[in-house]
């Protein structure tokens, strides 16, 4: 239990750093070359896989890749909804709520089997 928790705060960290590389150019260097953007969001994204990477290697001994993937998207919607709306300023919209719900369901039937035994 503790190398999923281990790769689940990993994975968080790293989705921050993800959730930064990819998209805070859109708001803070939207008047500088798309260049200038790739190179500062590639270094921003070596330190998402610093965390990552370990992440996936720690995760892997107790979950499958596909269980691993679908943390990960799980994670990534946890971080994006409110970078997006705190950082980017862009309006929550109930659709949101709707990609959330169907990327819990993935969840449910990605761990089913760990959890019901099935």
């Amino acid at each position: 239990m503790r190398e999923i928790w281990l790769t689940v705060g990993l994975l968080s960290l790293s989705n921050v750093f993800m959730t930064f590389a990819w998209y805070a150019h859109l708001k803070e260097l939207s008047h500088r070359p798309w260049i200038v953007a790739a190179l500062v969001s590639w270094g921003i994204a070596l330190f998402e896989y610093l965390l990552q990477v370990p992440a996936n290697r720690i995760g892997h001994g107790v979950m499958s890749v596909a269980q691993l993937k679908i943390l990960q998207e799980a994670i990534t919607l946890t971080v994006f909804v409110p970078f997006a709306f705190f950082y980017l300023k862009e309006p929550l919209k109930l659709d949101y709520l709707w990609a959330g719900l169907c990327i819990l369901g993935a969840v449910f039937f990605i761990f089913r089997s760990r959890w019901v035994g099935a």
